[in-house]
């Protein structure tokens, strides 16, 4: 049963045939043919098949944030970000995050919280991203980067943090949504 207040009235597509056209490290291009409910003309759609995500809004004992620099390809730009990375095969969401916040920054913790799990692009991304708050972090360890992996590691006043985003200098999606839950469950962090 459904705790939400809100009920979808749209019938799931019909998938007919779904073919892996493209593989890649990161994700699966797929081209599928469906077919929308009560109609029979099919359509083509292409999804990317990726993996499970995690993103961690870390917090130290100071209430500081950590935060990670990094180019992103994507957009040609280095940006600011909360640290986050792919699930493993056969590794879970916890795992994972506790992973690449130790990889990433070398900063652990004891006091983990799932806050939400957003769809990175529902219309053609497979995967979900599970979005973590963290409280007392503290260095305990070297950054153990991987790869190409290039990150410069930042500590900064929640409130500082919040300030970027709302001039645009933090605009990754996923770490707006992370903050999005962060700021939901836990109001009182606004007002730091």
């Amino acid at each position: 049963m459904s705790n939400s207040i809100f009920h979808f009235s749209k019938p799931d597509w019909q998938i007919i045939k779904d073919t892996k056209v493209f593989e890649t490290p990161i994700f699966n291009l797929h081209e599928r043919e469906v077919k929308p409910a009560g109609k029979n003309q099919p359509s083509d759609f292409y999804v990317l098949d990726a993996p499970e995500w995690i993103n961690i809004i870390a917090l130290t004992p100071d209430r500081e944030i950590v935060l990670v620099e990094q180019y992103r390809h994507g957009i040609d730009e280095v940006t600011l970000e909360i640290p986050g990375g792919m699930v493993d095969p056969g590794e879970k969401p916890i795992e994972a995050a506790k992973r690449e916040l130790a990889e990433e920054t070398g900063f652990t913790s004891d006091s983990w919280e799932l806050i939400g799990k957003s769809s990175s692009n529902p219309a053609f991304l497979t995967n979900f991203t599970h979005l973590y708050l963290v409280e007392n972090c503290k260095k305990t360890e070297d950054q153990q980067t991987e790869g190409t992996e290039d990150i410069d590691v930042h500590t900064m006043n929640l409130k500082d943090f919040l300030s970027l985003i709302r001039n645009g200098t933090v605009h990754h999606a996923i770490v707006l949504s992370a903050v999005t839950n962060m700021l939901l469950k836990r109001p009182e962090m606004c007002k730091m």
